[in-house]
């Protein structure tokens, strides 16, 4: 694996696919952990075109040892840096039937311990008794996210579209993105395979089209500690 073009590419088009981090076998282990877990918690979202976990690292801690493999960890270690932590993750299933679509969308908030007035944070959203929040521009420029594929995924299947280097352009409304201007890419990923990406990056997805499902594992990285007495709600060394 060549980490410092994966690196470039990051820093200058917002995002990158490595493909082979996960053996079959590996992918077949997280993903019979997944189906043998209790999904009647109030974390776990459940509907016939969705199915998504919050905080999945920390409502499956036995899914983390195989998660964490050594590729990924050298990934993290040469692209992130030493210091990096997991600060979110969500594990979502977008089943076969699924026809839903997302559209673009810079992903604008984090997961945070309790809710405080702090100046240059804000809105406040509440979910299910998590707290997420809008921080400054600094803090979302140097959060990593990693989707872990569990599928094959392509544009038939709910792969992510992104605009290229909106990740570099700051607070960028999606009704403003200007096709003249901007282009699109569709990011296939192999089964076993990960997208590293920006959370700046403008990014959606169409819908299912091919009656395959599109199972992935989300984990957002950062290396800043958040003011005062405020914490990352999913802090995980």
């Amino acid at each position: 694996m060549n980490l410092e073009n994966k690196k470039s590419e990051i820093s200058v088009e917002g995002f990158t696919v490595i493909n082979n981090v996960f053996s079959d076998s590996e992918i077949e282990k997280i993903s019979e952990v997944i189906q043998s877990i209790d999904t009647s918690k109030e974390t776990f979202r459940k509907s016939e075109d969705l199915f998504a976990i919050r905080q999945f690292l920390k409502e499956i801690p036995e899914v983390k040892d195989l998660i964490f493999n050594d590729n990924l960890k050298t990934i993290i270690k040469e692209i992130f840096g030493e210091n990096y932590f997991v600060v979110k993750s969500i594990y979502f299933d977008k089943p076969e039937k699924s026809n839903w679509y997302v559209a673009y969308h810079q992903d604008l908030t984090i997961s945070v311990n309790k809710k405080i007035q702090l100046e240059n944070f804000g809105p406040w959203t509440t979910k299910q008794n998590q707290f997420a929040v809008q921080p400054p521009l600094d803090i979302l420029e140097n959060i990593f996210t990693i989707r872990i594929h569990l599928d094959d995924t392509d544009e038939n299947n709910g792969a992510l579209k992104v605009v290229p280097k909106s990740h570099a352009k700051g607070i960028y409304r999606p009704e403003t993105i200007d096709w003249k201007v901007e282009t699109e890419n569709i990011c296939s990923v192999e089964r076993g395979g990960v997208m590293i990406m920006k959370p700046l990056l403008l990014h959606g997805s169409n819908r299912t089209i091919n009656g395959k499902k599109r199972r992935v594992i989300h984990i957002e990285f950062s290396d800043m500690i958040l003011p005062e007495e405020l914490q990352w709600s999913e802090k995980m060394v």
